[in-house]
């Protein structure tokens, strides 16, 4: 069985493109188990339902939820979460401070992708995937947007990356062109010659709706699915 771990981000995404039901789709399709964890469903559903703006969007990821689609994972994280987050954002330093990069939610997801051996963690947010893949181009990046210099140190990389294990990183730009592959989308394919249309439009609609994708990426997947 495949499982796939859920940050905050791709399922707000999908949800922002009305695209919640191909994750029971390709859950079905590989066997999978996707789960995500309470911080995660705080951030997703608890805190929305009390909002007027993101009301509707939680009470359709809440629904997924309930019928199976989405599983909160129920066990506690908190003391690998604490000791993820404590080294994540001591990993960069600016005028000798820390800088306090990313939030609880998606360091438990890190920490729940560890305890279960997860398959994949889904993370559109930059910051903590680039923390994961390439921190040194963080850095740069994070010089560039700060406009001052920032220091790495690789000694607390190297302890996060024991804390947080080998872990593959997905986006929800991925999960729609495995869709898009697998004829899930063809439901409003209305004539065949759109096909390239529709790929285009929705690799646009999660780009612009969270997801951490350029421009380039989104020419080299329509290049690889033959337009």
């Amino acid at each position: 069985m495949r499982t796939i771990v859920f940050d905050s981000g791709p399922v707000i995404t999908l949800a922002m493109n009305d695209l919640l039901w191909v994750l029971p789709e390709l859950k079905k399709r590989f066997l999978g188990d996707f789960l995500i964890s309470h911080d995660v469903k705080n951030e997703i559903v608890d805190r929305p339902l009390l909002s007027k703006k993101y009301k509707f969007e939680a009470v359709r990821i809440l629904n997924l939820i309930e019928e199976g689609g989405l599983k909160v994972y129920p066990e506690d994280l908190r003391k690998k979460t604490e000791i993820l987050m404590e080294l994540a954002n001591n990993m960069f330093f600016a005028k000798g401070r820390p800088i306090i990069l990313v939030q609880r939610a998606e360091i438990e997801s890190l920490a729940l992708a560890n305890a279960v051996n997860a398959d994949a963690v889904a993370i559109d947010e930059r910051t903590t995937r680039q923390i994961l893949e390439n921190p040194k181009k963080l850095a740069a990046l994070l010089e560039r947007k700060m406009r001052t210099p920032v220091a790495y140190n690789g000694a607390v990389y190297r302890e996060f990356q024991k804390e947080v294990g080998k872990i593959n990183v997905i986006r929800s730009v991925d999960l729609v062109t495995v869709a898009y592959e697998l004829g899930l989308l063809n439901r409003y394919l209305f004539k065949p010659e759109l096909k390239k249309t529709l790929l285009e439009g929705v690799l646009w609609g999660v780009k612009l709706n969270g997801c951490s994708v350029s421009m380039e990426e989104i020419n080299d997947i329509m290049k690889i699915e033959g337009f």
